[in-house]
């Protein structure tokens, strides 16, 4: 019998806001939403926005005046949504109109020698052939160059595309922890996985002690590393820049530090870890993972995520060299007119141009169905499979190809046979991969079209995130499993919004697409789609929290489940505590730098098991018959 996965938390920042109890998801459906829900996610932005302060518990503005809900509404609400999600990039991460870079400078001595002043310390190691120096007082030189000599100068170039899905304005992740030196996209992950592991209402602590210390994995990663000032990208400039290259910039590099920084500073886990990619589908990816060692008993525990800031000129102009971005040029092809809404810039299975960059962090905390009804833990929707298939041989080897036909086939195969072909007909919807491009509007509206009519499918709901928060790259298909996850809870299906037509050569015989908010109550199963560069597809299935509990009663019995319910009741309250908290701000963030480290020499080791010290539980060696039949 395999443990089911139950998802127990969520939580992470992306351009919708904070993750955990649904406020991205709300910021997404606005025009959706309840009052009393809209006004609550509207004044955590605020917050966040650094809009509205919080004073003894009263939300005030910048000159002390006192407000209240509707008053934040009404004050801020446009300018909330005109700094949150895919908008033109912002002056904190760089400027678009006048990107720093360098030229080449050939100066010639053709005729008469150029001379120039300098000091010797800045001289170059060697000296070129065709260099003389003089010796000058103070400590500088003269330096004549006989031949012509290259240099390379600072100048300014307005970069092709200029909009991207960025953190709300004014949220700066660096602010909320001691953060020096680290970039931004570890800055992220540890921000989004205390988010996650606050979000579940249990301390972390009795998580610890319900379990042996190996049985808590983490799986997470970036696709692009950390190409900022601060990782690779300082690496790679600093000495071509003149500087020097930092002890810290090669190993906060790496596109595993988002898993190690959780590990090491966030849970203090001595538990499985990994980090695996696969382009965009990279949290698809880890989510197997989290998948496997749950179903098999490996772990009881999983958390898994991404992060990724790939907000700079280099990956942009990288992207953007490719064909792959939303250029300004582009969408005012598109729009047929001068001024550019670089908001809509991402449009999903619409008339587009390419997609949109974004940054984000999503985590989800994973645990067994026993382990969460043991400890009263809140379910919010369960995942039993993932389905992981290559393209084969190719040509591009950005383009897509037939592997995500394999993906998607199999997914809604396995779900049928978990909750009934009925259900997938009539109760499922899918978050399309939706990356904004040409070809993918084309090739994964065939796809779904095409499984749907193989599956009886009619009418079959299509939604697409990206048309938001942007893509995220590793990040992507997380910031579709928490919008997911939003649907649920709500009844919503986001309408892809910035699509006021779709595309002709969209295939939508039986798939339904729309540009509005869709109100479905009745929805049991969603598939998590994703297709990447180089032939990385996956696609997830994910369970509604009504069919996950369903099939809890079934397993554990209605007594148990009775039990379970009266446990959730004080799980929910203390998660709502930390939900009232960061919406003012206090996000109570988890960074144990030094803290409670192992003594190795206190590790007491058996031949029946492992005792670490601050874990109460032993790590008991586990049974392995899987070889019995070959051995005498």
């Amino acid at each position: 019998m395999s443990r089911l996965p139950v998802i127990v938390g969520f939580g992470g920042y992306n351009a919708a806001g904070r993750s955990s109890f649904h406020h991205g998801f709300r910021r997404t459906v606005l025009e959706s939403m309840e009052p009393a829900a809209r006004q609550e996610t509207l004044a955590g932005l605020a917050v966040m926005m650094k809009l509205v302060k919080v004073v003894d518990g009263q939300y005030q503005d910048a000159d002390g005046n006192s407000l209240d809900l509707a008053a934040i509404e009404q004050r801020f609400e446009q300018q909330i949504r005109q700094s949150t999600l895919i908008r033109r990039i912002e002056l904190q991460y760089l400027d678009v109109d006048a990107a720093h870079c360098h030229k080449s400078l050939t100066v010639s001595a053709a005729g008469s020698p150029v001379t120039f002043t300098t000091l010797r310390k800045q001289l170059p190691e060697p000296l070129p052939a065709n260099w003389s120096v003089e010796e000058l007082e103070g400590g500088e030189v003269r330096v004549t160059l006989h031949d012509s000599c290259e240099f390379k100068v600072d100048s300014y170039r307005a970069l092709p595309v200029k909009s991207a899905g960025q953190l709300p304005t004014g949220f700066e992740p660096s602010e909320l922890y001691n953060s020096r030196f680290h970039p931004r996209g570890l800055q992220m992950s540890v921000v989004a996985a205390t988010d996650a592991v606050r979000s579940t209402g249990l301390d972390w602590q009795t998580i610890c002690n319900a379990v042996q210390p190996d049985e808590i994995a983490v799986f997470s990663s970036s696709i692009m590393s950390q190409l900022d000032e601060n990782g690779f990208g300082g690496l790679l400039q600093s000495r071509l820049r003149g500087h020097r290259v930092s002890a810290k910039q090669l190993p906060l590099g790496f596109n595993s530090m988002p898993t190690d920084f959780i590990n090491a500073y966030v849970l203090g886990s001595v538990g499985m870890t990994g980090s695996v990619t696969g382009a965009c589908a990279t949290f698809l990816y880890n989510l197997q993972k989290g998948i496997d060692v749950i179903t098999t008993g490996q772990a009881r525990v999983a958390i898994v995520g991404n992060a990724e800031a790939p907000i700079t000129s280099e990956i942009i102009e990288g992207y953007a060299a490719m064909g792959a971005l939303a250029t300004e040029e582009g969408l005012r092809h598109i729009e047929g007119r001068d001024d550019v809404d670089f908001r809509r810039a991402s449009r999903p299975f619409g008339d587009n141009c390419g997609f949109s960059l974004a940054e984000s962090a999503q985590y989800v905390v994973l645990m067994d169905d026993a382990l969460a009804l043991e400890l009263g833990a809140d379910i919010h929707g369960s995942v039993p499979d993932v389905f992981i298939n290559a393209d084969g041989f190719k040509k591009s080897i950005s383009a897509p190809g037939p592997g995500n036909y394999l993906t998607m086939a199999k997914a809604v195969a396995a779900a049928a046979q978990i909750v009934g072909e009925k259900s997938v007909r009539q109760h499922s919807f899918v978050h399309a991969h939706g990356s904004s491009t040409p070809a993918n509007r084309v090739t994964e509206s065939e796809i779904l079209d095409r499984v749907a009519t193989a599956f009886g499918i009619e009418g079959w709901p299509v939604t697409a995130v990206k048309a938001f928060v942007g893509h995220s790259l590793a990040t992507a298909s997380a910031d579709q499993m928490i919008s997911a996850l939003g649907t649920f809870r709500y009844g919503v299906i986001p309408g892809i919004k910035t699509v006021d037509k779709f595309a002709d050569d969209v295939f939508k015989d039986h798939i339904a697409l729309s540009s509005s908010d869709v109100r479905r109550d009745d929805l049991e199963v969603c598939f998590i789609n994703s297709k990447g560069f180089g032939g990385n597809n996956a696609t997830g299935v994910l369970l509604s929290p009504a069919i996950t509990e369903k099939m809890l009663r079934k397993r554990h019995g209605d007594a148990a489940f009775a039990d379970y319910q009266g446990r959730r009741e004080a799980t929910r309250a203390a998660a709502r505590q930390y939900d009232e908290a960061a919406i003012q701000g206090r996000f109570d963030i988890i960074y144990n730098f030094g803290n409670d480290m192992i003594d190795e020499q206190a590790i007491e080791i058996s031949d029946r098991g492992i005792q670490v010290p601050g874990f109460s539980q032993t790590i008991a060696y586990k049974k392995d018959a899987r070889f019995s039949d070959m051995l005498d």
